[in-house]
């Protein structure tokens, strides 16, 4: 996360919006996110239901967290770019870019 801030700028010359997503509930993603300096982007929270976005998108693990995932979805709602990689991988932003520049 704090790789996307560090790159916002970047993100918005691409007209794209950074957004978080997590299962933990607004206060344990709020204490988070001020662990690590703070964020600027919006981080939502998919508390409850309990992961029901993460559902949807197909990241929800049977044990209640979800896979490190990152999703690129154009304006009209379709997703362009998924990825889905091991917890403890921080795929480079440059891999997005090349999505989003696609999507232009």
């Amino acid at each position: 996360m704090p790789s996307y801030e560090e790159d916002l700028p970047e993100f918005e010359r691409q007209d794209a919006q950074v957004l978080g997503i997590s299962v933990d509930n607004v206060p344990c993603n709020k204490a988070w996110a001020n662990s690590m300096g703070g964020i600027s982007y919006p981080l939502l929270s998919d508390f409850w239901p309990h992961g029901f976005v993460a559902v949807k998108y197909g990241v929800l693990r049977s044990e209640g967290i979800t896979e490190r995932a990152l999703f690129v979805i154009d304006k009209k709602g379709i997703v362009r770019y998924k990825d889905i990689h091991p917890i403890g991988d921080q795929p480079k932003n440059n891999e997005l870019f090349q999505a989003l520049k696609k999507l232009g």
